[in-house]
């Protein structure tokens, strides 16, 4: 069993790496708290907490670091959640309320997360309803690119450019996104993407190349537009703190980019508590060496996630005061709204 010393110890252990990235021994703990006990004291217990798995020595004769254990222990029994200085409640209300529609919102909840944070900000966006399909148009861009935009009854608009994988006029791309539109005009994004199969099958002979090329992007799009999805924002935090990781940061950007992968984190993180964290280890993948501090917001019918991303050496404390006030101000915006 930690002493309450002990824990106090791997409190200082913490605040420190996080602060300096450096691993912290048993004479800078003395200098820079008030422990009031010997170094030789502080090493006994650092021995201990190595003991426990709570902190580790990442080089023969150094200090040590603290473990995605010792991270643990320091959320749920040692940090005391900082609040969040007037001068940055004001500065979130004020940005806040510049927003003119809920998308605008959302993004602005993001960019301003992330400013607070140095982390990477993450808003989940839930569907209100699954969007019906209002229309399909192809535009002729080039030769053989055609830009895709689908128009949902939402008002969202997706759009991208495919390689027609054929030379197509800009009067058949016209009319082949009439064809589409009369396929899946009003449909719901699941049921759109069963009717884009048949579509192409029957499309004429001279046409069938574009027309499968058509239908596989558009799938796709819809795929995308069917769900919820997450505005992020600060990604270039994680770059700038490559050194917090062991490996390339590479892995973590593509795996962020891949919005299924958080959507399923948020999920599994659900609802259980005001802030709630994830830490190393608890994430899968390449996840595995971050760390993410999530909250809940609502508008009185949906429920979405707001959070942050980063290395396990993060501002704990800070992050999750300022995702509990980001999620409250949310909330209570978008439920007046």
């Amino acid at each position: 069993m930690v002493s309450d010393r002990g824990l106090d110890v791997l409190r200082a252990i913490v605040q420190d790496y996080v602060a300096m990235r450096e691993p912290v021994g048993s004479k800078s703990i003395v200098e820079r708290h008030a422990f009031g006990v010997s170094a030789a004291t502080i090493r006994n217990d650092m021995a201990l907490l190595e003991e426990e798995e709570l902190i580790v020595a990442p080089h023969t004769s150094s200090g040590r670091v603290p473990t995605d254990k010792g991270y643990r222990v320091f959320v749920d029994r040692l940090q005391r959640m900082q609040p969040l200085t007037p001068a940055q409640r004001v500065a979130i209300t004020r940005f806040l309320d510049e927003a003119v529609d809920r998308d605008d919102v959302l993004a602005r909840t993001a960019r301003l997360l992330s400013s607070l944070t140095n982390q990477v900000a993450l808003v989940q966006v839930p569907m209100r309803r699954p969007a019906g399909v209002r229309r399909v148009e192809l535009i002729a861009v080039a030769e053989t690119k055609l830009l895709a935009v689908l128009i949902l009854d939402s008002g969202r608009v997706e759009q991208r450019v495919l390689d027609a994988q054929q030379r197509i006029e800009p009067e058949q791309a016209t009319a082949l996104g009439r064809a589409f539109t009369e396929t899946v005009a009003e449909l719901s994004p699941a049921d759109a993407v069963e009717r884009l199969g048949s579509a192409a099958a029957s499309a004429p002979p001279a046409l069938q190349p574009a027309t499968a090329s058509v239908a596989q992007t558009l799938s796709e799009m819809l795929q995308a537009a069917g769900g919820d999805r997450i505005v992020m924002a600060g990604a270039s935090h994680l770059v700038r703190e490559e050194r917090d990781f062991h490996g390339r940061v590479t892995p973590v950007l593509d795996a962020i980019e891949e919005q299924v992968t958080l959507l399923r984190l948020f999920d599994e993180m659900g609802a259980e508590g005001e802030v709630t964290t994830r830490i190393g280890r608890e994430l899968s993948g390449p996840l595995g060496e971050t760390a993410v501090v999530a909250s809940t917001y609502s508008d009185a019918r949906l429920e979405g996630h707001v959070g942050v991303l980063g290395p396990t050496r993060m501002d704990y404390a800070g992050n999750m005061a300022a995702v509990r006030a980001v999620a409250r101000y949310l909330t209570r915006l978008l439920s007046e709204d």
